[in-house]
This record gives C-alpha cells, sequence and structure tokens, in this order.
C-alpha cells in the first residue's frame, strides 16, 4: 500500500473520533504531513480525504494556497520593481500574510463553512521562502469554527515540524497524522 493511501487511512481514522465543541483554535489543527517528493500523488488522492470526511459525517472545503503569492504580487503598484529588486520584498512580506488571510475569510464567508467542516489547506510547500508556516496557520486557526487541515510535504519528528526539510523547523501543538502512525 501506497504511503498516501497510508496517510488517507490515518486520517480517516482520526476524522471519525467525535469532536469536542469546546477545543480551542489551536487544538483544532491538523497537520497530515507526507514526504515532498509525494505532492502530485496527494493532490491526485484529495478527494479520497474529501470521501473519507463526509463519510464520518463533515462538511469537506478546500482553499489552495499555490498561486496566491503571484496573485497578490501582481496586484502590487510596484510589482515591477520588486521583481528587479527582489531584496526590497521582504518589507513587503507582512502584507502577503494579511493577504491570504483575508482571502480564507473572504472563502469561508462565501462558502458559508461552519463548524462541522474541514477546511483543508493545500499549496502549503509554496509559502517557502515567503512566509513561515506557523505564522499562517496562527492567523487561519480562529478564522475556521471546525478543523483546519494543512497538507503539509515536509516532515514532523518529535513534535517538530520542517517545511519541504528546509527549514530548522518548529514546535508546534497541531495534530500530526502520518502515513507511518497509527491513530
Amino acid at each position: 500500500m501506497s504511503r498516501i493511501k497510508r496517510l488517507i487511512q490515518s486520517y480517516g481514522k482520526y476524522i471519525a473520533v467525535p469532536w469536542r465543541d469546546d477545543a480551542a483554535a489551536l487544538q483544532r489543527v491538523i497537520f497530515c504531513v507526507y514526504n515532498e517528493t509525494e505532492e502530485r500523488w496527494l493532490r491526485a488522492k484529495i478527494d479520497e480525504f474529501e470521501i473519507v470526511t463526509r463519510q464520518a459525517g463533515h462538511d469537506w472545503a478546500i482553499f489552495d494556497l499555490t498561486d496566491t503569492f503571484a496573485i497578490w504580487l501582481a496586484s502590487q503598484r510596484y510589482a515591477k520593481s520588486y521583481f528587479q529588486k527582489p531584496h526590497l520584498l521582504s518589507t513587503l512580506l507582512p502584507k502577503y500574510l494579511a493577504f491570504i488571510t483575508e482571502e480564507l475569510a473572504t472563502f469561508l464567508r462565501e462558502n458559508e463553512i461552519g463548524k462541522d467542516s474541514v477546511v483543508a489547506i493545500t499549496g502549503v510547500g509554496s509559502l517557502f521562502g515567503f512566509q513561515k508556516v506557523k505564522e499562517v496557520v496562527d492567523q487561519f486557526a480562529p478564522l475556521v469554527k471546525g478543523r483546519l487541515l494543512i497538507f503539509f510535504p515536509g516532515s514532523y519528528e518529535n513534535n517538530n515540524y520542517r517545511l519541504l526539510d528546509g527549514y530548522d523547523g518548529w514546535n508546534y501543538l497541531a495534530v500530526p497524522i502520518t502515513a507511518d502512525k497509527e491513530f
């Protein structure tokens, strides 16, 4: 059985457990951790995550971050200048976080996402070098009343997450689900 299939099974077992209504925002975050080389396989099987979520009696919504940086940067008044002098981007990146947070808030409102929904975030690898995943999750988690599912290309070991195995990593209190961990 493939690692992505095992990840789907582990996620399915976890999401079927009854939810507590009194969980804090950061306790409602789930990280599905997979090897970054399996990104295409995961995206091809994303519908299976939706199926097991719906079988567990929950609604499903997916929010993709993949193109958000390009959309945001193209909308900037001096976008051409940033292409010519990319080192200037660092002063502008906090506005990118505000942009994607507002995009998610709009998505949740328009789709009437409730407290019995799983909101899956894909394209997290596109944040690499621009935004820390922890900062994004800290902004997103309070907006999602149900469960926030982060598809995380990287690694998890000893409560330490590493995006694309490139950063030193950080500790986070989310529920980690891997292909190797049973629930």
